[in-house]
């Protein structure tokens, strides 16, 4: 895989200094996405916490920024172990509520996150494969983002909020764009299947068929 991309040469401090900052990042945002989610706390908060999007984000950036396929792994693993851990534990023992089908479901995306940040890393890299995995989490946000239409329907409380989301979904789109892909060739071939990919997506309702009943819009 070196003709994708090399590995970045990096001593077992760096390495380990930057699964410790990765960790002390989803404790932070696990936190956040917890405390947000509380009467009188602006809706878009817990909107953007309680979807996939952020995360997606988030975890592609790690992983396309590690010093090689496996450390973005390991920071993947640590990441998502570390945000579900406090966001549940917290839940539990200051909330008093145990969703344990929703435990389940998110402890098993956390066990094949590692894989999935494995083959991000090399998106930052050249040729065909790199173009396909840079698209994928642009595909994710983009199919989420269009269907952010349906967030407070039937009711509409909070309705106006829909643009400011989508809003924010561009923004992540346009960042993934500008510091993925390492040419401007490639930034219009990734957004070019993207967009091909996010519309089957949606057609075929692919998040509503995995993660129906366990993200905000869903």
């Amino acid at each position: 895989m070196n003709p994708i991309r090399a590995v970045k040469p990096a001593t077992t401090r760096q390495k380990v200094v930057s699964i410790l900052y990765t960790i002390l990042l989803a404790v932070i945002m696990g936190l956040a996405a917890k405390l947000v989610d509380a009467p009188g706390i602006n809706p878009i908060f817990d909107d953007i916490g309680g979807r996939l999007g952020i995360w997606v984000f988030v975890a592609t950036l790690l992983s396309v920024f590690s010093y090689s396929p496996r450390v973005a792994a390991l920071k993947a693993f640590a990441f998502f172990g570390s945000m579900l851990t406090v966001y549940y534990v917290y839940t539990v023992w200051i909330l008093h509520f145990f969703p344990a089908r929703e435990m389940l479901f998110w402890g098993i995306c956390m066990l094949i996150t590692p894989l999935c940040a494995y083959l991000m890393w090399y998106g930052r890299g050249h040729g065909l494969f790199s173009t396909i995995i840079a698209s994928l989490p642009i595909t994710v946000i983009l199919s989420e983002g269009y269907q952010l239409r349906y967030a407070y329907l039937p009711i509409h409380t909070h309705y106006y909020l829909i643009p400011f989301l989508m809003g924010i979904y561009l923004i992540m789109v346009a960042v993934l764009l500008l510091l993925v892909p390492k040419s401007r060739k490639n930034r219009v071939l990734i957004l070019t299947l993207a967009i091909i990919l996010s519309c089957i997506v949606i057609y075929l309702n692919v998040l509503g068929r995995i993660f129906g009943g366990m993200n905000g819009y869903l």
